[in-house]
C-alpha cells in the first residue's frame, strides 16, 4: 500500500529506491555515497526494523477488518511478524526485477527513452499482479496466525493445500494495481499544484514530495482498502464458513456492515504509513553511516 522519504541536505542525494510494506511501497531517495547494494541492503534492514516497530499497525487492521477483539497482549499483537517481514523483502525484490523488465521491454531499442504515465502504470500493475503471487500466501500466513496463534510452521501445515494458497490473491492482486494506478497519478499534480500555487514555501519540487505523497498515499489508501478488506476476511476465514468466493465474500461484508464496512480498519493502515515516513527517514539518515561509517566519512 507510498510514500517519499526526504533526508537531511548533509547527505548528497539523486535517486530513488523503492520499498515495499505490505501494500504500501515506500519511494526513498538514496545516499550517491553508498553503491546500490548498499543503499538496498541498508533499505532492507531500515524496512524490517520498520516492520517490526510497527507490526502492532498491521494486526490492528487485520482484526478489525474481521470484525474480532483487538488485544494489547505483546504477544498478540506481534503474531506473524516473521512472515511480514519475508513478505517486505521478498515482494520488494520481485517488484524490482519483475517491474524493471517491463520498463526495459516497453522501452524497447531505446534505453533512455522516457516512459509516458500510462505505461509506467502498467508496468507497476504487472510488477505488483506478479508480486503477489508471493505476498498473498505469505500475508494469508500472518492473518491466520494473528487469528489462531498458531506457531509458523503448525499454520504452514494448516494452510498448505492447492486450495487455500492463493486464497485472497484476488483481492491483493486488485489491490496492488490499484495502488499503482492512483499513487503515479495523485502525487505529480499536488506537487506541481504546490509548487506553482505556494512557491514561497515550496521552491522545489524535493520539499513539495512529502506532501503530495502522503495525499497520494491517503487517496490510494481509501481506493484500494474495499479489496484489501475483502482479501482479509477470506484469509481469516479458510474454512470458508462464511467467506467463499471474492465476489461473495464482498457481498458477505455488504451485507453484514454496510459500504462502510469495506473500510474498517482503514485509519490504521494509513496511520502506519503515516509513521513510517518519519521512522524511516530518521532511521535512514543513522543506519547508513553506522552500516558503512567509511563512506561518510
Amino acid at each position: 500500500d507510498r510514500a517519499l522519504i526526504v533526508f537531511p541536505r548533509s547527505l548528497v542525494l539523486d535517486w530513488h529506491w523503492q520499498l515495499r510494506l505490505e501494500g504500501f511501497p515506500i519511494i526513498i531517495i538514496m545516499s550517491t555515497k553508498l553503491n546500490e547494494l548498499e543503499n538496498a541492503t541498508v533499505g532492507m534492514v531500515v524496512g524490517c526494523i520498520e516492520v517490526i516497530c510497527l507490526q502492532p499497525f498491521n494486526y490492528a487492521k487485520n482484526m478489525v477488518q474481521q470484525g474480532l477483539p483487538l488485544s494489547a497482549d505483546p504477544r498478540k499483537l506481534y503474531r506473524g511478524v516473521g512472515a511480514n517481514v519475508v513478505n517486505m523483502g521478498s515482494c520488494t525484490m520481485i517488484q524490482f526485477a519483475v517491474g524493471g523488465a517491463a520498463k526495459k521491454a516497453l522501452q524497447g531499442d531505446d534505453p533512455n527513452r522516457k516512459l509516458a504515465i500510462y505505461e509506467q502504470m502498467g508496468a507497476g500493475i504487472f510488477a505488483g499482479v506478479v508480486s503477489a503471487l508471493v505476498g498473498s500466501p505469505l500475508e494469508l500466513i500472518m492473518i491466520q496466525q494473528q487469528r489462531k496463534g498458531l506457531s509458523l510452521a503448525t499454520t504452514i501445515g494448516s494452510i498448505a493445500n492447492p486450495s487455500n494458497i492463493l486464497r485472497g490473491y484476488t483481492g491483493a492482486a486488485v489491490r496492488e494495481g490499484l495502488w499503482t494506478c492512483g499513487y503515479l497519478s495523485i502525487p505529480p499534480i499536488v506537487r506541481e499544484s504546490l509548487t506553482t500555487n505556494f512557491p514561497d514555501t515550496f521552491d522545489s519540487d524535493a520539499k513539495a514530495r512529502v506532501p503530495a505523497s502522503l495525499l497520494g498515499g491517503l487517496f490510494a489508501c481509501y481506493l484500494t482498502h474495499p479489496f484489501d478488506t475483502v482479501k482479509t476476511c477470506m484469509q481469516g476465514d479458510i474454512e470458508r464458513t462464511k467467506f467463499t468466493r471474492f465476489v461473495d465474500s464482498a457481498k458477505t461484508v455488504l451485507k453484514e456492515g454496510g459500504p462502510t464496512a469495506f473500510y474498517r480498519g482503514a485509519t490504521f493502515r494509513y496511520g502506519r504509513m503515516c509513521i513510517a515516513v518519519g521512522m524511516m527517514d530518521f532511521l535512514q539518515s543513522n543506519i547508513g553511516p553506522m552500516m558503512y561509517p567509511h563512506k561518510f566519512v
